[in-house]
């Protein structure tokens, strides 16, 4: 018995609904990052596209939305982005039918990475206009992406004076048998003058990458010495105050010259050879990210070539203080952000923090973790203040939410939304291409909100 099916006539007339507004869900993410794009003020981006001559360039309102939406679905390359306008309804109906080409929307990335961070900013503040986010408590967190550059393509300072030595010698052999071969040919097949030439070019590359690591060094050093000179001034102080030597090993002056070890990427020297949590080294960059517990919103992104995490408070409270209408209550950091420096500055920007101070075992036995709180010393000192903090029900409570707070937003972006490693080459590229990253995420995540 024959049975029924489904009409698959691909020569029907209108399959598709004839108008693209018709094509979409009206709750469709598409149509979500389209209006609130159309919300933004555009008038920096605007302007670059002034006074140029040439065919008319596409509106930037369609390629910042086909942006947003390619990285809220995992399409970061342009030339995929360029052929979902022909494949994908949801890209069709934001480039209205259109097909900017993969060089337009690369370049247009490219060119307006520094413009993003306002827009970031905009965004944010439509939340908060709207009700849905109320800056309050924040965690900060860190996590490492790689680079566009092969670790295989990284050369340590050690190797690179080896190679310099031996490219060195290898272009005082070949002017040797240059010489020697001005008046008979050669009968090794070996062509004189192309072989320099490569080892010439191979060595300015060797030179530069020497060069780098050397003033790399230099500003380590600058860096280290303030360090170094602070410590001995405390220890100073303290022996002149106690009359006794201060305990624990004298810190050891840093030292001005390159280490054997350090590195550079020849693919993207900016880059940092770094530990990923998976375990092994790659490089990378340190991205950072401050998000906001009760909308999981992103309030603050940036991106650092310091593997270490210490260091990166100083510039999230910065961007808090330009930013005042996104400023928290409360900050919250793993024990990887914990020093005392890092704790006055909160204080001193008027934020509460929760900075943990050790890592805790898991499993605690039961008298632990519901031992009676310790007493607040007399006088206490600020970090004294904040182990106190953490040690009470309310601090507990309130830093045990850390974890279901920013590190499930690392996950949904490699592990839903697919970004594992950038797509740009170069630090400053590669800020612009976090702050893309994160505006697609708090679009994604504002969207599923409304929902």
């Amino acid at each position: 018995m024959a049975r029924d099916y489904l009409s698959s006539n691909r020569q029907q007339a209108y399959l598709l609904p004839p108008s693209i507004d018709e094509w979409l869900p009206k709750e469709h993410l598409a149509r979500f990052i389209v209006e609130i794009v159309k919300e933004l003020d555009l008038s920096n981006i605007h302007k670059g596209y002034g006074g140029q001559g040439g065919s008319k360039a596409y509106n930037p309102e369609v390629l910042l939305s086909l942006l947003f939406y390619g990285y809220a679905t995992g399409t970061f390359s342009s030339r995929k982005i360029e052929r979902a306008t022909y494949d994908s309804i949801a890209f069709r109906y934001i480039a209205a039918n259109t097909h900017p080409d993969h060089d337009t929307v690369a370049n247009f990335r490219k060119r307006f990475l520094v413009e993003l961070e306002s827009l970031f900013v905009q965004i944010l503040m439509i939340a908060k206009e709207s009700g849905v986010l109320k800056v309050g408590k924040v965690s900060l967190d860190g996590t490492k992406i790689k680079a566009n550059a092969s670790k295989h393509k990284a050369l340590s300072y050690a190797y690179i004076e080896k190679l310099q030595k031996q490219l060195e010698a290898e272009v005082a052999t070949l002017m040797k048998k240059a010489q020697e071969a001005d008046n008979e040919k050669p009968d090794d097949g070996m062509n004189i003058p192309d072989e320099l030439l490569r080892r010439e070019d191979r060595l300015k590359v060797i030179k530069e990458a020497k060069l780098q690591i050397e003033l790399r060094a230099k500003e380590r050093y600058e860096k280290e010495n303030a360090e170094y000179q602070e410590k001995m001034d405390k220890r100073k102080a303290k022996e002149s105050t106690t009359g006794k030597k201060p305990k624990g090993r004298t810190p050891k002056p840093p030292t001005a010259t390159p280490l054997p070890k350090d590195q550079i990427n020849l693919t993207d020297s900016e880059s940092r050879i770094m530990k990923t949590s998976g375990g092994g080294f790659e490089q990378c960059y340190n991205a950072q990210a401050s998000v906001e517990h009760d909308s999981r919103l992103i309030v603050h992104k940036h991106v650092t070539q310091n593997a270490n995490d210490k260091q990166e408070v100083t510039p999230t409270l910065k961007w808090f203080k330009e930013n005042p209408e996104l400023k928290p209550s409360s900050f919250l950091a793993d024990a990887g952000y914990f020093s005392e420096h890092n704790i006055l500055q909160c204080e001193n920007t008027k934020i509460t923090p929760y900075i943990s101070f050790g890592k805790d075992s898991h499993n605690q036995p039961l008298e632990e973790r519901f031992k009676a709180e310790e007493p607040l010393p007399d006088n206490p000192t600020s970090v004294e203040r904040m182990k106190h903090r953490l040690q009470t029900k309310e601090g507990k409570q309130i830093y045990a939410e850390r974890k279901s707070t920013v590190e499930p937003v690392f996950g949904i972006m490699k592990h839903v939304m697919g970004f594992r490693q950038f797509m740009l080459r170069g630090f400053e590229k590669a800020k612009g291409e976090w702050s893309l990253l994160c505006i697609a995420y708090n679009l994604k995540r504002l969207h599923t909100i409304r929902g």
